[in-house]
């Protein structure tokens, strides 16, 4: 089986993670000298950001960045329903109401023209998401949010080394927040990272993550225990020395599965952004006209074949029994994406044989 995506690591990782293990600090609260002190400092350069602030996992992300803006009881906050469920669960976490909004056809992007429409007197954020990999339009958002004194947080996850209007994803947004997850295009197992240029949130984010103490054993703000081991850490360092050639391979990849499908008429191949630069943690084709049933057939087929075709999100958020409560929603392109959509494997280990038996066999299956 092609798998549809793949952690790639090597003797370095092993390297790392042993050094760690007999160094025997597998955990700090101070950043001097340490692993995650380390992966902060360069994941902060390679995505042009003033602070960044490594936690245990992508929600923990989301999660502490709501905290950090002050989300709380009888906020809202504006996100996409077509999503991992991480981005609307953090919201009720942090005792606001996720209000769910409809996304482009084109993008699967939430749509910046649905989210002025929701805003209420009770919104307090906005959390666009760069889904598959591609950026969000973000900056129609952020001039929304100004108008409206909203905080934008970037759910970031699915797009280290995606770029909007030339320069990295989070640029832009007050807090954007990322994934280390084992199938992302980078891994550290579990873990995330929050980057912000704000001069505010970094002040107390540092302390969020650990219980709020800004002096050992006495909190003062609220927190939690959201802080990165040091083996997580040390393995992201090598994975992020590596990222550079993992994209270039994946952009590879999609280019040429785009070559080799771009004339079958019966699928809406991915959206190349505008001005920026696809990350492609997933490539994601929609099969026009479909429903979900036929959909589903061609993606049993295809893992027949041995190929990892994968479905992301077929039950929107909104569509979940946990948030029925928030009443029913009409997002008619939210829904219909859900039933045509489907992913192919292009992550860097996937070979250019593979590439050509991927799209041969995906074009065999529609014609």
């Amino acid at each position: 089986m092609i798998p549809i995506n793949k952690p790639l690591l090597g003797e370095e990782e092993i390297n790392a993670v042993v050094s760690v293990m007999r160094s025997g600090m597998l955990t700090s609260r101070t950043e001097s000298g340490s692993m995650v002190g380390k992966f902060q400092d360069a994941f902060q350069r390679f995505v042009q950001a003033k602070y960044a602030f490594a936690v245990n996992s992508g929600t923990a992300a989301l999660h502490l960045s709501l905290l950090a803006a002050g989300v709380g009881q009888g906020d809202e906050v504006i996100v996409p329903s077509f999503t991992f469920v991480a981005t609307a669960e953090t919201v009720l976490l942090a005792g606001g109401k996720p209000v769910f909004v409809d996304i482009k056809p084109d993008t699967y992007n939430i749509d910046p023209e649905a989210v002025e429409k929701a805003i209420t007197g009770k919104t307090k954020a906005v959390m666009p998401v760069d889904l598959f990999g591609l950026p969000a339009d973000i900056k129609p958002i952020k001039q929304t949010a100004k108008e409206h004194d909203l905080i934008v947080i970037e759910d970031a996850a699915q797009a280290h080394g995606a770029e909007y209007d030339g320069k990295p994803c989070g640029s832009l947004a007050h807090l954007a927040c990322w994934s280390f997850y084992a199938s992302k295009n980078m891994t550290t197992g579990e873990g995330g990272m929050i980057t912000t240029n704000s001069d505010e949130y970094a002040k107390n984010l540092p302390y969020m993550r650990s219980h709020g103490e800004k002096e050992e054993y006495v909190s003062s703000i609220i927190g939690g225990n959201f802080r990165m081991p040091e083996i997580e850490a040390a393995i992201g360092n090598e994975q992020l020395s590596k990222l550079p050639g993992f994209l270039k391979l994946r952009c590879n990849n999609a280019k040429r599965l785009t070559e080799l499908l771009e004339d079958v008429e019966q699928l809406q191949l991915p959206t190349k952004p505008r001005g920026g630069k696809h990350s492609w943690y997933l490539y994601t084709v929609r099969l026009k006209g479909s429903n979900k049933g036929r959909r589903d057939t061609v993606v049993e087929e295809l893992r027949k074949l041995g190929i990892g075709a994968t479905v992301y999100y077929q039950v929107p958020i909104h569509l979940m029994p946990l948030y029925h409560k928030f009443g029913p929603c009409n997002l008619p392109i939210t829904e219909r994406a859900a039933d045509q959509v489907f992913s192919l494997p292009i992550h860097p280990a996937v070979t250019p044989e593979q590439i050509s038996y991927i799209a041969t066999s995906t074009r065999k299956l529609l014609e």
